[in-house]
């Protein structure tokens, strides 16, 4: 792969290429090559830490040119400078594409070494941490992408690789990026997306007992763990189990951010949720509770119409109709509704939900002119924003001209 051609790429994606060559970060032009790559990693690093993101990857890019200079093409070092820059890529930008493309580049400087002497323990060390770190990328970018098969290929050929790692007497690994808990991580999700449940559950118990032994048992990260392995509980109907993992998360938010917080109301939300799920009336005020708490905390935190606050007013809404509190979800929506008037309106592809919502609840009821008037507000800004082509409209119409074709109208009169 042509270097030049990859840092046009990195520059036409991000605006950078005008930049590239005129903003030098680490440039001491007296400075030898290799200490000049040196430099480069040195400041990479430190970009890394401040969150300076693009000036990190630039860095990075920076790297893999002075490795070419210095190494070849066919030395495994450039196989490591192309995994560093798709780590970066990943970890910092989220950019899974540009990740795939130069971890690729990195294996192909791996398969293109040729006949070369056998490395020493040391470079062994080194090259087994750059395949790890490029297997690991590999599949956490695939797994963003949601290609399940081709993450958990490719993770598994990191964990197998990190096993031989380990073997190596606890040598110093200076090219290692990914930890043993990072990986474990990424196979749960991949086995999750899969709806390998086993697998996924062995998986994150392996992460919950590697942050909690690092960090403790009220770790930040163990908040998003029991979250996910809630999530395959529930998706085993395990109900009671997965109650138990949220309220594990909903404790440490509570802990770390507080009960009015956006982190609390999230895991709040899904307390709720996983409450509701069971159907049974023993947790039906459990359920209210959280799914009160929760929306309290949104409303508190965040406006109006913000995408969270109106979730968690729907979902609320949507439970409050199948325990048979209908008046209470209309009027839940119809306060969320003036409010969105109030702000923007009303007149936004969110506030769809909310007029289908409570045209639902009119037509339960038997209130038939109003449903009609609900669901044709709704149709109107479904036409707005999908346009008169689009299955949403086009049901809408169908119910719409149903019910005034309905010989139950209220009243026996014609709808406008």
């Amino acid at each position: 792969m042509d270097e030049s051609n990859n840092e046009s790429t990195v520059g036409d994606s991000e605006g950078e290429e005008k930049t590239m060559g005129t903003e030098p970060l680490c440039t001491d032009w007296a400075s030898t090559p290799r200490e000049k790559l040196q430099g480069a990693m040195k400041m990479a690093e430190k970009f890394m830490e401040e969150k300076e993101v693009h000036k990190a990857i630039r860095e990075l890019i920076r790297y893999v040119a002075l490795t070419r200079i210095i190494h070849g093409d066919g030395h495994w070092k450039m196989a490591q400078a192309f995994t560093s820059l798709a780590h970066g890529y990943l970890i910092l930008q989220g950019l899974p594409a540009q990740a795939i493309q130069h971890a690729e580049s990195a294996r192909c400087a791996l398969l293109t070494r040729g006949h070369l002497p056998s490395p020493s323990q040391g470079e062994k060390g080194e090259i087994l941490g750059t395949l790890v770190t490029l297997y690991y990328t590999l599949g956490a970018a695939h797994l963003v992408q949601n290609n399940g098969k081709e993450s958990y290929v490719n993770l598994q050929k990191a964990e197998k690789i990190m096993e031989e790692l380990q073997e190596l007497d606890g040598r110093v690994i200076t090219g290692l990026k990914v930890s043993q808990k990072d990986l474990v991580i990424a196979l749960g999700r991949t086995c999750l997306q899969q709806n390998k449940l086993g697998f996924a559950t062995g998986y994150f118990e392996k992460a919950v007992t590697a942050v909690t032994s690092a960090e403790g048992d009220m770790a930040p990260e163990l908040i998003s763990l029991y979250q996910e392995i809630a999530q395959m509980e529930q998706l085993k109907e395990n109900h009671e189990q997965a109650i138990g993992y949220l309220l594990k998360a909903h404790s440490i938010c509570v802990a770390l951010h507080r009960e009015l917080s956006i982190e609390a109301a999230q895991t709040g939300l899904l307390l709720g949720k996983a409450y509701a799920a069971t159907g049974e009336e023993q947790h039906i005020v459990a359920a209210e509770m959280h799914f009160t708490g929760s929306l309290s905390a949104y409303q508190t935190m965040l406006s109006a119409d913000d995408a969270q606050t109106l979730r968690a007013v729907t979902e609320f809404s949507k439970w409050l109709v199948r325990v048979g509190k209908k008046q209470q979800a209309y009027k839940l929506l119809d306060d969320s509704l003036k409010a969105n008037i109030d702000i923007n309106g009303g007149f936004s592809e969110k506030m769809v939900e909310i007029y289908h919502l409570m045209g639902s609840i009119c037509l339960a009821e038997g209130e038939i002119r109003e449903a009609h008037q609900l669901f044709n507000k709704c149709l109107q800004i479904q036409l707005a924003v999908y346009g008169p082509q689009h299955g949403k409209p086009r049901a809408m119409r169908e119910l719409l001209n149903m019910l005034k074709s309905s010989a139950v109208c209220e009243e026996n009169r014609p709808l406008g």
